[in-house]
């Protein structure tokens, strides 16, 4: 299951033109670089849930889920959101067959999660949280771990215990059936904090899997500056592509001199290019138009010319004035408009 309910208020506007999950990166809806890890992990059915913009969200999700030969089944959650625990609850007959694997939808994670599911299944634990160390600079909410990598405590949540370690949730759980007796029937709930530290003092056991391979790269896009930074990532060679095969945002491009990638749809005219930049499908460029460094134009991205991009990010159907700088900002259709 993919979690894509949740409303994106850190990124809006933005997220008023898509759900976080379904917002382009590198011309790709973010949800793709989910599916396509479970793609790799031998996944073919997968599960959504829906709440803000449900019919762009679940339209994409069946595009994609087409595109890589997955079944999808869809949750919407009316009214009230449900949180990341009701949202899994909303799946319960489809996720409470055996093992299943819960990844959340607005992060960039390129990880092998085929060992870790591995471990989850020899240790018989009733959930398996995948931990990262603390980035540093960051106030996320800690995992703590008792010596034998079982989860104490969870943003100050459970009985706690001696010399524990504190960690970073990324995103992605590993669930046995046994986890769905420890959520209320209704009403919103917190996977981590409510089911997670009622099963524990129950005395039932969550795992916590701790990757620290220089290969795993994380990143939460939540907001405009984190997603600017990914964005740089990618482009700076700092994100393990391979993690998501065909998916990645480099397959089928062509490339054009040391640090520009283009579709081959791509009109880029007599631009004078530095890079990294990425070109995506039926992008136009007008007479005159200067791309500095870390710049990506999604797909049927128009610009105006004599414009000058620089560390700008431009998503899908926007299009750019000419005769213009734009420099450290997000540009959107609509005329949206966001420092990075």
């Amino acid at each position: 299951m993919v979690l894509c309910a949740g409303l994106g208020t850190r990124l809006r506007p933005l997220t008023n033109l898509w759900p976080k999950p379904a917002m382009p990166f590198f011309g790709r809806p973010l949800l793709r670089y989910s599916f396509a890890t479970l793609k790799q992990l031998g996944v073919s059915e997968v599960g959504i849930n829906t709440h803000h913009l449900p019919e762009v969200m679940e339209a994409v999700a069946q595009a994609e889920a087409k595109r890589l030969g997955l079944s999808l089944t869809v949750s919407h959650e009316a009214g009230e959101i449900q949180g990341t625990g009701g949202g899994i609850r909303g799946l319960k007959d489809f996720l409470s067959q055996g093992t299943s694997v819960i990844v959340n939808g607005d992060v960039l994670f390129a990880v092998e999660l085929a060992p870790v599911v591995e471990a989850h299944e020899a240790s018989r634990v009733d959930a398996t949280m995948v931990l990262l160390p603390m980035p540093e600079g960051e106030q996320y909410n800690a995992v703590e771990l008792d010596d034998a990598r079982t989860v104490r405590r969870i943003a100050g949540l459970g009985p706690g215990g001696e010399r524990l370690t504190n960690w970073h949730f990324t995103g992605v759980h590993v669930l046995s059936p046994r986890v769905f007796d420890f959520m209320a029937p209704t009403g919103a709930i917190d996977i981590n904090r409510d089911v997670y530290v009622k099963l524990i003092e129950a005395g039932g056991t969550v795992r916590g899997h701790v990757l620290t391979d220089s290969d795993v790269y994380w990143s939460d896009l939540g907001t405009p500056q984190r997603y600017g930074a990914t964005h740089r990532d990618v482009l700076f060679g700092q994100v393990p592509l391979v993690r998501f095969g065909e998916a990645s945002p480099f397959s089928g491009m062509i490339r054009h001199g040391l640090s520009a990638w283009a579709h081959p749809t791509a009109r880029l005219g007599d631009a004078r290019i530095s890079g990294p930049a990425w070109f995506g499908e039926n992008v136009t460029l007008g007479k005159n138009v200067r791309i500095g460094a870390a710049v990506s134009l999604g797909n049927d991205v128009k610009v105006g010319e004599g414009a000058h991009l620089n560390r700008c990010a431009v998503l899908d159907g926007a299009e750019i004035e000419g005769g213009r700088l734009y420099e450290d900002v997000l540009l959107a259709p609509r005329g949206v408009r966001v420092a990075i």
